[in-house]
């Protein structure tokens, strides 16, 4: 039956996806698998489909039309789509093409009745499943019905839920294409879904069933509660048996109904187990077929299974490549949420970041991964990486505990020597001395300095050997014995801190307060740099209309032709020339920098002309040091009256005086790495423009979707795989819907951790407090902090804060994120700052609405939605 517009189903593959859609090629693959029961049938192909839109009145029109509406405009996509879909079904079909159907229906048998399902070409793949956008019909019978059905499908290309879906998967309305399969319709027994990883968590080795009475749209549509069978290592070892009120019957006519099950067979299981593990075992047939965990329809027919769907399962996390071979259990813990950056990173940023890490580093979704297996496998090294992890995000404790629970997962090995001193050497309380701080960014500002002479003139393959040899300088700057301990030194101290003071005083996060405007602390110093510049532009009226109407990344030069534009744009030079390296999600050497993208800077700028007075920086720096020492002499004096008491307050000062020396440099690391980055990211892009004007590329920030090593190959082959390319900007997209776990398995399970407490008050928002004090008002939730809009005595909302949302921090009272840490960059500035703050709040973003009255317990690590 083959021809341009019908294709038998069994001459069809999954290398056919743009002749038979995403379904119509994975039923054609499905009929190639030994052991696979497909039902018989056909697909009108997309030349079908193109040939109807041709002879569509104005569709061209409609399409731009469709093309330029706001995404968030729903009523306009609702008349949109319906005009265009009515449009589509009133197209009369060509005789050669009726025809074409007709004879494919008769090889089926007469009076076959048959299901007529939707196969776009963006649909069913690995990256975008779209699943349900588009519409099946069931139980139709006869060549005028199908027919007409089969219009219904080409039309359901825009329903409005499938047009909503391109846009937010960023997928042009006009390169997609609908053919249609038209099956032989099997009336089965029961039917379901069948997952061969756990849709829940992730978990590669577990397949779930979901099973009911008669046709599975009943369960797809949700009308009946499934069965649910779990099955791993050949047996069910979970199962929920559902009451099964109703279910879906074929009539002999067409159609369906739906029917009352009888009450004697409502709580009996759709399946046995002996048949829910054969079908496990269907499944994993497919799975290896298809080389991804699937999402399969199948149907019980007397006794057998037909398979009548599989699609990849898109919403699992990713899990890292292992070495060939390798069947050993890993768990792997998520750089992300250590360094305050979980989106996804393109290609060069991953390499990049792990080709300058201090420890390896795996990648999956688009995320870095540490493997820590080994240090939990020994019950030395298990204890000091669950306390310090703990320490800073009880979350990821939680769920590496979680692993540890499961027996034999992680293999124990014998202790073969004592846990050893921390990273960094032993802690010495006595070492106090400023001067090491002072040593070590000279250091770091010699080591920068000469990479930026030195770079400047390389370029083609000489480039990438001397960066492989500057990636060496970054990490033994790094790894400085010195600049560790400082870093420790400054962390163990304020740990000592807020353990003695609440054992001996009873006192909550005692160090938020006596840390406040400690010195040296690059990160608190440029959210204050920020407040002087706003001095400068505030007396000025033009500037600061001219920056509300700011667009142009260029927009410096037109600074000049008003009064008060000169001052304002060399303030604002300045800030660049010492902070324009950072961005949000800095860790990536892709993302725009703010010497790249000063725009950014503009509306912090202007909430703070606004909402602060002028001054502000030094004087809120000298009100957090006074403060400090208001503390430090409150906590001695009581200290001194306790028994041992004189003791007690010694070791404090001493303690007090050694994390005020140390704890500002904690920020400054990552301040040396980014500066080195932004170096690195010139040179590359000098290079990539190199490449450009030679026709190698066709743009430079195609070279973000290659790893180093390969841009390294272009420059010396000046070739590119331009496919690799294309499939690496499919692949990041589809990384931007997926939630990266803070604990990850080999399994493919992923964990997020659990608060175990019971200090919770019922319907608040449970978190980790990282800088006391309680503050009640306006939640603001910003994902982006270019579109920030605060006022005073606002409190920020978000996902994470790196050390470029600290501008923001001087213009709120309190903080609440999703991910974060006692130590991570974010909590060190509030606590700098003298901000309340929660962070490692689970879905934050999502339970509190923007605007919301809340109030931030953050000595107790919690938040209360009040309105």
């Amino acid at each position: 039956m083959n021809g341009p517009y019908v294709w038998n189903l069994h001459d069809v593959d999954e290398k056919q996806v743009a002749a038979v859609g995403g379904k119509g090629a994975n039923l054609g693959g499905l009929s190639r698998i030994d052991g696979v029961r497909v039902p018989a049938g056909f697909c009108v192909t997309t030349d079908a489909f193109r040939q109807i839109m041709a002879q569509a009145p104005s569709m061209d029109d409609r399409l731009d039309e469709l093309s330029r509406v706001d995404p968030e405009d729903g009523e306009a996509i609702r008349t949109l789509s319906a005009e265009i879909r009515r449009t589509i079904e009133e197209v009369v079909v060509p005789g050669e093409l009726a025809k074409a159907i007709a004879g494919a229906l008769a090889e089926l048998g007469e009076g076959t009745a048959c299901a007529v399902r939707s196969s776009a070409t963006a649909e069913d793949l690995p990256t975008a499943s779209f699943a349900g956008q588009q519409d099946t019909y069931l139980n139709v019978v006869g060549p005028a019905a199908v027919l007409r059905h089969v219009s219904r499908c080409w039309a359901s290309l825009f329903t409005e839920r499938a047009v909503v879906y391109r846009r937010r998967n960023g997928i042009d309305h006009r390169t997609v294409h609908m053919a249609v399969v038209v099956q032989q319709m099997v009336f089965p027994e029961a039917s379901g879904i069948l997952f061969t990883a756990d849709p829940v968590t992730g978990n590669r080795k577990v397949a779930t069933v979901d099973a009911g009475f008669g046709l599975g749209e009943a369960l797809v549509s949700g009308l009946v509660n499934p069965d649910v069978f779990r099955v791993r290592d050949g047996e069910v070892v979970a199962r929920t048996i559902a009451a099964k009120h109703r279910a879906l019957h074929a009539l002999p006519d067409g159609g369906t109904r739906e029917v009352a099950v009888d009450p004697q067979r409502q709580e009996q299981p759709a399946l046995t187990d002996a048949q829910a593990v054969r079908l496990g075992g269907i499944g994993r047939r497919i799975e290896a077929h298809f080389g991804s965990p699937q999402d399969i329809e199948w149907c019980l027919v007397d006794g057998d299974f037909r398979i009548v769907q599989s699609r990849p399962i898109t919403t699992l996390f990713p899990i890292p490549v292992r070495e060939t071979g390798d069947r050993e259990n890993h768990v792997y813990v998520s750089v992300g949420h250590g360094q305050m950056m979980t989106d996804a990173m393109k290609p060069l940023g991953l390499s990049m970041w792990r080709l300058t890490a201090m420890v390896p580093m795996h990648e999956a979704g688009g995320r870095l991964f540490v493997d820590v297996t080994p240090r939990l496998a020994s019950p030395a090294s298990r204890a000091g990486l669950l306390d310090v992890i703990g320490r800073g995000d009880p979350l990821t404790r939680d769920a590496l505990e979680t692993v540890l629970e499961r027996d034999g997962f992680v293999a124990s090995l014998p202790d073969t020597a004592p846990g050893g001193p921390p990273v960094g050497g032993e802690f010495d309380p006595t070492e106090t001395d400023p001067a090491v701080v002072a040593e070590l960014i000279g250091r770091s500002e010699a080591s920068v300095a000469a990479l930026e002479r030195d770079i400047r003139t390389k370029s083609g393959p000489e480039l990438f050997d001397f960066l492989s040899e500057a990636f060496e300088e970054h990490k033994r700057v790094l790894s400085d014995p010195l600049n560790i301990r400082a870093i420790m030194v400054a962390m163990e101290g304020t740990w000592w801190l807020n353990d003695r003071l609440r054992e001996w005083l009873g006192e909550k996060n005692a160090a938020d307060t006596l840390t406040l405007s400690a010195p040296d602390n690059i990160t608190s110093e440029m959210g204050l740099a920020l407040l002087d510049v706003a001095d400068v532009i505030r007396p000025y009226p033009e500037v600061v209309a001219f920056l509300r109407d700011v667009r142009d990344e260029n927009f410096l030069e037109g600074l000049a032709h008003i009064a008060g534009g000169a001052e304002a744009r060399d303030a604002i030079e300045a800030y660049l020339d010492r902070y324009g390296m950072r961005c949000v999600g800095e860790i990536d050497i892709t993302r725009p920098r703010w010497r790249e993208r000063p725009t950014t800077l503009v509306p912090v700028i202007l909430d703070n002309v606004r909402n602060i007075e002028p001054g502000a920086a030094g004087r809120r720096f000298e009100e957090g040091r006074q403060k400090a020492r208001k503390k430090a002499a409150e906590v001695l004096s009581r200290l001194r009256a306790l028994p041992d008491g004189d003791r007690k307050a010694d070791e404090t000062q001493r303690m007090i005086d050694q994390v005020r020396a140390f704890i500002g440099y904690r920020e400054y690391p990552k301040y040396g790495i980014i500066s080195r980055y932004f170096l690195y990211k010139q040179a590359l892009l000098r290079e990539a423009g190199r490449l450009v004007r030679a026709g190698v590329l066709a743009a430079e920030e195609d070279v973000f979707y290659l790893t180093f090593q390969e841009f390294h190959h272009v420059s010396r082959s000046n070739q590119v795989d331009e496919q690799l390319v294309r499939q690496r900007k499919d692949a990041f997209r589809s990384y931007h819907a997926l939630t990266p776990p803070r604990v990850l398995t080999s399994d493919g399970e992923a964990l997020t951790g659990a608060y175990r407490r019971d200090d919770v008050p019922a319907g608040a928002l449970a978190g980790l407090a990282v800088s006391a004090g309680i503050v009640e008002g306006r939640a603001r939730v910003v994902l982006d902090m270019a579109e920030a809009d605060l006022e005073t005595g606002d409190i920020l909302v978000t996902t994470y804060t790196d050390p470029s949302w600290s501008p923001l921090f001087v213009g709120i009272t309190g903080l609440v994120t999703e991910v974060g840490g006692l130590m991570t960059h974010g909590a060190v500035i509030a606590r700098e700052y003298g901000l309340p703050a929660v962070v490692g709040v689970e879905q934050a973003t999502r339970l509190i609405r923007d605007g919301q009255r809340i109030r931030v317990h953050a000595t107790d690590g919690y938040v209360e939605i009040l309105s």
